[in-house]
């Protein structure tokens, strides 16, 4: 089911917030964005996103973080509706064919990326293998934390933006 731009402005608030969070589990993000309606066009809806996005803190972040399922694996630790499941599923379509090693390794490197900065791998798995998900892994492990949590954060604006397109009619109209 997609949306016009137009319908999500009419749309009750709670079935808003229900449609917004299967894109970003933030819940300050979602609240920012409803409350933020009616856009004029996609391209607002996204500028919108982003600017709230970067609004918030890293407590927001690590919430939106908590609506992913490790890569590899389907569950997420806060449950996703059908909508962010059936996303999270189809982004991470490329370790369906991986190596057993491959995700065995990728399932390692989520224990390791976890102990060390205290949230799960965060990676826009859209149209990654598994093999390019286990290498940014284990370049990003390196990075200090306050720098892994801007890269972290950077991947989630990019799965918003993606589940957003999703979401809502590709009509882009000023």
């Amino acid at each position: 089911m997609t949306l016009t731009v137009r319908e999500l402005g009419e749309l009750p608030a709670t079935h808003a917030i229900e449609l917004l969070t299967a894109c970003c589990g933030s819940s300050r993000w979602v609240s920012s964005m409803v409350a933020r309606r009616p856009f004029r066009s996609l391209d607002a809806v996204l500028a919108a996103a982003d600017d709230i996005w970067w609004s918030l803190d890293a407590t927001d972040w690590r919430e939106a973080f908590a609506h992913h399922p490790r890569i590899g694996e389907q569950l997420s630790a806060v449950p996703q509706d059908e909508r962010g499941r059936g996303w999270s599923s189809a982004e991470q379509t490329g370790i369906s064919t991986a190596r057993d090693a491959v995700r065995d390794a990728l399932a390692a490197a989520n224990r390791e990326y976890e102990h060390k900065f205290g949230y799960i791998y965060i990676v826009c798995a859209s149209g990654k293998s598994a093999e390019a998900m286990l290498s940014l892994a284990r370049a990003r492990i390196d990075n200090q934390p306050d720098t892994e949590l801007r890269v972290a954060a950077e991947e989630q604006r990019k799965i918003t933006r993606l589940r957003l397109e999703k979401l809502l009619s590709s009509e882009r109209t000023s």
